[in-house]
């Protein structure tokens, strides 16, 4: 039998042809694991562009919230899938409108996955609601990270969505044998990410001018409060390299966010927990489904004093935080928490949607090999 035509159409700027170049790294988020002789992959490509189309295309984006040119310039490939996955609403929006336009005898399956669009759905204007409503309509699955974003699936849009682990490139970030921790004097704090919803302010309330603490921010956002921090230091950790680096130099890493239901931070915590690093995270988003409160350490959001007193516990309970880590790295493991079991959680959708009408769960999906 010919193999089931499966096109990942991504956002621009990820083109596994450009991505990580002469490394033979695959696709940025695992994708590549999926292919097989029953599933041929194919994924969206980045077209050159000057100056002039390139404002035009993002102003569009900018006004309909999804980049549907990017998505034109790729429709041959969408057209001639059976099934399309995407990474976030940004791209099955704008593949739903694709479809819509030009519909055909064939059509193919839309996997549609959701990130930030829930969290953002009751600010958005009813008559944008209504047109993402439309396109929802066009989507075969819809998936989720979070089993948070899938409950407000079913608040909002009256559908179920499965939940869909997320995963480490373990390859990038190997399992690290744990040791017994010891900290530093003072305690090294690092904290990294771009996310939106990333809480520098509380972050840095709870450590700044703390002579038991030294904190290292990696992030691409701007920052003001910093500045009268004499103990934080914020830039970029741009690289593999530089972020292994930093993961190397911490004896914790701190995951500070406002409330969300997308488990924001998770890409963090699975390279800490990776790396053989204890975590404090602000409870949200979900991220318990992927590390209980035994394994890495918890604390409310928005509260300085409750993060500041739980760094200080760590320096207090050495033992406690060795074993803290080990069980983060059991859990893991017992759950696949890498990028090939994100993409098998992927090929068992597919297959259970190519051979019967697909009940959805926010359950997780079980953990396939391949």
């Amino acid at each position: 039998m010919d193999p089931v035509n499966i096109h990942v159409h991504l956002y621009y700027g990820v083109d596994p042809l450009q991505f990580r170049k002469g490394e033979n790294a695959g696709c940025l988020y695992g994708y590549h694991f999926a292919e097989s002789d029953a599933m041929a992959l194919s994924y969206s490509r980045d077209h050159p562009e000057g100056g002039l189309l390139r404002l035009v295309r993002r102003s569009l984006k900018s006004l309909l919230g999804f980049d549907f040119i990017h998505t034109y310039r790729n429709r041959a490939a969408l057209a001639s899938a059976d099934v399309i996955w995407t990474h976030t609403e940004r791209e099955y929006l704008s593949v739903a409108l694709l479809l819509l336009l030009t519909r055909r005898s064939r059509e193919p399956l839309l996997l549609a996955q959701s990130v930030w669009l829930l969290d953002i759905w009751k600010s958005l204007s009813p008559p944008r609601r209504l047109f993402y409503r439309w396109l929802l309509g066009r989507a075969d699955v819809l998936t989720t990270h979070s089993p948070d974003n899938a409950a407000l699936a079913r608040k909002y849009w009256g559908r179920e969505a499965t939940v869909v682990r997320y995963g480490l490139d373990t390859r990038d970030f190997p399992l690290t044998t744990i040791g017994d921790w010891r900290p530093h004097q003072p305690l090294r704090i690092a904290s990294i990410g771009n996310d939106r919803d990333r809480d520098w302010n509380t972050l840095i309330t709870a450590f700044e001018n703390d002579p038991r603490y030294c904190v290292r921010v990696a992030t691409r956002r701007k920052i003001w409060r910093h500045s009268k921090a004499i103990n934080v230091t914020v830039a970029p950790a741009h690289g593999l390299a530089a972020q292994r680096a930093l993961y190397e130099w911490a004896d914790v890493i701190v995951v500070s966010l406002h409330p969300n239901h997308h488990v924001s931070g998770i890409t963090v915590i699975l390279e800490a927990v990776a790396t053989g690093k204890p975590v404090i995270a602000t409870a949200a988003g979900g991220l318990e489904e992927y590390f209980g409160p035994g394994s890495i350490w918890y604390v409310p959001a928005h509260d300085p004093t409750a993060m500041r007193e739980q760094a200080a516990f760590l320096v207090r309970e050495p033992g406690v935080v060795t074993e803290q880590m080990r069980r983060a790295q059991q859990e893991f493991m017992q759950k696949d928490l890498t990028t090939r079991a994100f993409a098998d959680q992927h090929v068992m959708l597919t297959r259970a949607l190519l051979d019967r009408p697909i009940a959805c769960t926010d359950e997780p999906l079980p953990q396939s090999r391949t």
